[in-house]
């Protein structure tokens, strides 16, 4: 792809924000192609845009990610270069979430239907399960058992994809612009009334509120999803490069692993942010 022949993975790793503009590119692009092409499938069409821009960088950086461990370096080492990968996705996920937030505010309602449509009765299928339950070790558990199967879904698809973990974070992507769209333009129903100043400070408030209200546990809940899915890919590169039972195959499962635990305890913490904290702050 012309955009992303311009991006070094390598370079990248040292300027992961560079990451969120190419992400508000992809997404953008592909939610207008989408429409022009496919408006009638254009909620599912414009994530599998999205994915198939994304995925020949996604790959690049895992298969450098798995090339550092025949280092056979530290683990503690280790853990902090995948961190840059990380910070590589997290970035470009943002950017999807930007470009996917924005043009569901911005785009006439009737549009927005279109684009959202499979996204919004998502949203609501979550909202109709989760009625009845009330802050509490048992609304934890349930939140934290149905993040754990999105992130084993990240590490099969990783494992068995490659890089197909991004179409299951894209889609987390739409889904969450989706639901913090949706909490903006309800905020912004306050402000119609308004002119001037204490309008536009309206808008800049509803915003900020619903980025919040979404990615106070989302951040974590996200990273954790993509150490999975770096987890995942590796080990699919590995499976590919190396013998069963070599010393670095052995040091790679067990790089990965280590970045499997990791992403359990960082999808735990944000559980318990999202369970306990955020429905007290946004309540």
């Amino acid at each position: 792809m012309v955009i992303e022949s311009l991006v070094n993975p390598r370079n990248a790793e040292g300027h992961p924000f560079e990451m969120f503009f190419l992400g508000l590119v992809y997404a953008s692009v592909a939610i207008f192609l989408s429409l022009w092409i496919f408006r009638d499938y254009s909620s599912l069409v414009m994530v599998f845009l999205t994915v198939v821009a994304s995925i020949p960088l996604v790959y690049t950086v895992i298969g450098i990610e798995e090339k550092k461990d025949d280092s056979l370096v530290s683990e503690k080492f280790l853990l902090k270069e995948h961190g840059k990968a990380i910070s590589i996705f997290v970035f470009m996920f943002l950017g999807y979430l930007a470009a996917f937030s924005f043009w569901f505010v911005a785009l006439p309602e009737n549009i927005v239907k279109d684009i959202f449509s499979v996204q919004l009765e998502t949203i609501r299928s979550i909202n109709a399960g989760v009625v009845g339950w009330s802050i509490g070790s048992d609304f934890l558990m349930q939140i934290f058992s149905n993040n754990v199967k999105v992130l084993i879904f990240c590490i099969l698809f990783a494992f068995l994809f490659g890089a197909g973990a991004v179409f299951i974070l894209t889609w987390n992507a739409s889904v969450i612009a989706a639901a913090i769209g949706t909490f903006i333009k309800g905020s912004l129903g306050n402000y119609v009334g308004t002119i001037g100043l204490a309008k536009v400070t309206g808008y800049f408030s509803a915003t900020g509120a619903g980025l919040m209200r979404y990615m106070t546990h989302g951040i974590p809940e996200i990273t954790s999803y993509f150490i999975a899915g770096l987890a995942g890919g590796i080990i699919s590169i590995a499976v590919i490069r190396h013998d069963f039972g070599s010393k670095r195959f052995k040091h790679i499962i067990t790089d990965s692993l280590d970045l499997i635990v990791i992403s359990i305890v960082l999808l735990f913490v944000a559980a318990l942010i999202e369970v306990f904290i955020t429905p007290r702050i946004f309540s």
